[in-house]
């Protein structure tokens, strides 16, 4: 649930960027500058996690099918023109969790001529949620950390053809960025649960990442 909007007549100091809090386990992989980097990182530090005594055959196929099932993932996450991907890339107690974060960003150019409050912003943030043509979705509207946030939460069906194998829960995060009422900020997570993604864990999930994005912060000059 997000935080009421409150009215304030301070200007707004434009966002140079943004802060978001994850544990450990997630790792960030940036993906318009040092991506291959960030790659070659996480996978050598998975690697370093293998036991010692596992089977040598074993470990060569291991690593090809980690490094794949990777590279896909960030590739799908390029082709989207996302900024960031935030995955978790060490097992969380006893397992590893199915899920992801996109961090992207969407521009509405304004038409020539057109007032700054020709439409309302709660209106546009909508707008571009449902570009997709996503249904029977659940929308809230509030504020985080001084911008208008629109929340959408809805399960995405399973889509093999698109490496999709099973059904997904989503939770996106649409903010009005300071100081540039054309500019969206969006971070979106994806969780497929236990297997179900309306299960228990799914569930926890969507609760963490609803308290992270309660603790989103701008970085600001």
């Amino acid at each position: 649930m997000l935080p009421d909007q409150t009215e304030s007549s301070a200007p707004e100091t434009p966002a140079t960027g943004y802060r978001i809090l994850l544990p450990s386990e997630w790792a960030q992989v940036p993906l318009r500058h040092g991506t291959e980097d960030a790659v070659r990182r996480i996978l050598d530090e998975a690697y370093a996690r293998i036991p010692a005594d596992a089977p040598r055959d074993r470990i060569g196929p291991y690593k090809r099918e980690l490094e794949r099932r990777f590279r896909a993932s960030v590739a799908e996450a390029q082709q989207s023109k996302a900024l960031d991907l935030y995955l978790p890339v060490k097992p969380m107690g006893d397992f590893t969790v199915g899920a992801s974060i996109l961090v992207s960003e969407s521009v509405v150019p304004r038409r020539p001529g057109q007032r700054e409050a020709a439409a309302e912003p709660t209106d546009v943030a909508v707008q571009l949620l449902s570009r997709d043509g996503v249904e029977d979705a659940d929308l809230s509207s509030g504020e985080i950390d001084g911008a208008l946030a629109v929340r959408r939460e809805h399960v995405a069906d399973a889509a093999p053809g698109k490496g999709a194998e099973l059904a997904s829960r989503r939770v996106e995060y649409i903010l009005s960025v300071p100081g540039d009422p054309d500019r969206w900020f969006v971070a979106a997570l994806s969780t497929v649960g236990g297997g179900d993604p309306r299960d228990e864990l799914a569930e926890a999930l969507v609760e963490w990442f609803d308290a992270v994005m309660a603790n989103f912060r701008w970085s600001r000059a």
